[in-house]
C-alpha cells in the first residue's frame, strides 16, 4: 500500500509557496461524512498554516463522491478559484458500485483538469474498508487532506507562473523565492 510507511501530514512549510493570494475552492462529499470532515479539517489546517486566508476559501458540499465532478465544474465556472480540491470517500462494499463510482470520479476529475485552466486536486479516498479511510483522514497514516492542500498550493503557484509567462528558466521550474515584485512588475531575483 502506498501510504503504509508514510505519514500524509508531513510537509516542509519552507518549500511551499505562500498561499495568501490564492483563492481555493473545496468540495466535500457528505457520504462517509465522518471521513470527509476529517479530510476537510486537515486541508483547512494546511492551507491556513501556509498563509491562505479564510475569506479566500469557498466550501461547497455535495451528496456523494460521484457529484464532486459536477460540483467542481460549477465552482470553476462561477466562483473563479485558482484551484479546486475535491474531497470524498468511497469504501468498497459487496457490489461493483465501488468500481463504477471510483472510475467515474477519477476520470471526471481528470477531464476537468484537461478542460479548464484551473487545477482540480483529487482527494478521494478509495479504500477497501472503513478503518483504512480512518487511518488516512487523521489516523495513523496522517491526513490525505493535508497532502491535497499542499498539492493545491503548489498547483495554484504553477498556474500563476505559467499565466505570467515565468514558468521556466533553464528548463527548471522557478521557486517561490526566485520572483520579486519591483514597481508593480514581476522580475527574477538576481
Amino acid at each position: 500500500m502506498a501510504t503504509e510507511n508514510k505519514n500524509l501530514s508531513n510537509y516542509d512549510k519552507n518549500t511551499i509557496p505562500n498561499a495568501k493570494d490564492f483563492r481555493f475552492g473545496i468540495l466535500v462529499s457528505e457520504w462517509n461524512h465522518h471521513i470527509t470532515e476529517g479530510l476537510y479539517t486537515g486541508a483547512i489546517a494546511a492551507l491556513t498554516d501556509c498563509g491562505a486566508l479564510h475569506k479566500n476559501i469557498i466550501r461547497w458540499n455535495v451528496p456523494g463522491s460521484f457529484e464532486l465532478v459536477y460540483g467542481a465544474k460549477k465552482m470553476i465556472e462561477t466562483q473563479m478559484p485558482d484551484v479546486v480540491i475535491t474531497i470524498g470517500s468511497v469504501i468498497k462494499g459487496e457490489t461493483q458500485h465501488f468500481e463504477f463510482v471510483c472510475e467515474g470520479v477519477t476520470q471526471g476529475i481528470k477531464d476537468l483538469n484537461l478542460k479548464y485552466d484551473v487545477p482540480v486536486i483529487f482527494c478521494v479516498l478509495t479504500d477497501n474498508n472503513e478503518q483504512q479511510s480512518i487511518d488516512r483522514s487523521g489516523g495513523i497514516h496522517g491526513n490525505k487532506g493535508i497532502e491535497a492542500a499542499i498539492a493545491a498550493i503548489e498547483m495554484a503557484f504553477l498556474r500563476q507562473q505559467a499565466n505570467l509567462g515565468y514558468q521556466f528558466q533553464n528548463e527548471k521550474l522557478l521557486l517561490a523565492n526566485q520572483l520579486k515584485i519591483d514597481e508593480g512588475k514581476l522580475k527574477l531575483k538576481e
